[in-house]
């Protein structure tokens, strides 16, 4: 296979990969403010790349422990798999098997794993035990959700948005819902793509002064735009995209009752979704609590790309995991096939 058309296509595509390596190898992802408009982008076109090739050997050599003191379908799975498709090794421990800040203290979990492992994920809680977490460990720290953001959703997000619309520049994304971690890292994500970023959120469960500062900031250089309200039909009117998530989250379970009550009115249904252009996409990150947060039966409209969501954070996740432990520091030939 030497033939002149092959051989540029492998070093443009290798000297590509290695462009956002320089950037990211080594480093944690704690937060999508950890990251640059430049960096999703390629993020996004790594994983599409990615996704094409399927199983490779790039990280061979390479380990990956999934810490979780939350249950996941999706990150799990993702995770576990991405990891396996480039050629390395998961360890999944479970919240009884480690106890974080309990049976053993979150530096000493830290200190310890750095010494086994080339990168940790978690899921916790608190955004603050990923925090110590990353400040004990000598290894990359990867935010697998926390009660303050939840990165790979929203770079998995940008990734389908990105597949189904063809780009992102430009386009406005409502979400109808809760101010919580998913709605923070989309806003960032947003902010830093040059998109719009609508959040309709009653008073009380809007974002937070600090995400939203940071997303004006990031919106002002990267052409995008930023608006919050009460009003979901004002945020979905014209929108490209129209996204909800869960009103109540792990966590909140006593606040159950008292949620639903302020977010009575705030269901993504058809009524609302035909406020959106006429070719908009809806969005939901799963679980999806039918007849509550979105109307039963809208996950599975020719609108819904829910499905293609959950499966791109297996690609984001391939991705950045290349990236962060340096998969792709020898030309590709040796890996496409």
């Amino acid at each position: 296979m030497n033939s002149p058309l092959f051989v540029p296509t492998i070093y443009v595509e290798y000297f590509f990969f290695r462009d956002i390596l320089e950037g990211m190898k080594g480093k944690d992802l704690l937060s999508v403010a950890d990251l640059g408009g430049e960096d999703i982008r390629l993020l996004i076109s790594d994983a599409i790349s990615l996704k094409a090739q399927g199983w490779l050997d790039m990280l061979s050599g390479k380990s990956l422990v999934i810490m979780f003191e939350k249950p996941s379908l999706r990150t799990r799975v993702s995770f576990e798999l991405a990891m396996r498709q480039l050629g390395g090794e998961a360890i999944y421990l479970s919240p009884a098997e480690v106890g974080l800040g309990g049976r053993e203290s979150v530096p000493d979990v830290a200190k310890v794993l750095s010494r086994y492992v080339d990168a940790i994920t978690a899921r916790t809680f608190s955004h603050q035990t990923l925090e110590v977490l990353a400040g004990h460990s000598a290894v990359p720290v990867i935010n697998a959700l926390s009660d303050w953001e939840h990165p790979c959703q929203a770079l998995a997000d940008l990734l389908t948005i990105s597949e189904k619309k063809g780009e992102l520049q430009g386009l406005t994304l409502a979400f109808v819902g809760d101010g919580n971690n998913v709605a923070r890292s989309l806003m960032l994500a947003a902010s830093l793509t040059g998109m719009n970023f609508r959040i309709a959120s009653p008073a009380d469960y809007a974002i937070d002064q600090e995400t939203l500062s940071l997303a004006q900031s990031n919106a002002a250089g990267s052409n995008g735009g930023i608006l919050c309200t009460d009003q979901p039909q004002l945020a979905v009117e014209g929108a490209d995209v129209v996204y909800t998530d869960v009103w109540t989250s792990m966590g909140q379970e006593d606040e159950a009752k008292k949620r639903r009550q302020a977010f009575a009115g705030y269901q993504v249904d058809s009524q609302l979704l035909s406020l959106a252009k006429e070719n908009a996409i809806f969005m939901h990150p799963l679980p999806a609590h039918h007849g509550e947060e979105v109307a039963e039966g809208i996950l599975d409209t020719p609108q819904s790309v829910v499905f293609d969501q959950a499966e791109n954070r297996l690609h984001i996740q391939k991705a950045l995991l290349a990236a962060i432990l340096g998969g792709l520091e020898i030309p590709l030939a040796g890996y496409y096939r």
